[in-house]
């Protein structure tokens, strides 16, 4: 699969959700104290995100 989400350690500690597409990074979420606030963050994206109504 050429796209994922990845759950990464940034240099402050904190837990951040990436989106990955071929390797390159597409978008990335605020820092979470705990990886699994950052997991809720892609799972909301993967509820919400496909109804979301597209702009510009």
């Amino acid at each position: 699969m050429a796209h994922k989400f990845v759950i990464e350690q940034n240099k402050a500690g904190e837990y951040v959700a990436k989106f990955k597409y071929n390797s390159e990074l597409v978008w990335w979420t605020e820092g979470y104290k705990s990886k699994a606030s950052a997991q809720n963050a892609i799972d909301s994206i993967l509820k919400n995100g496909p109804g979301a109504p597209q702009e510009g």
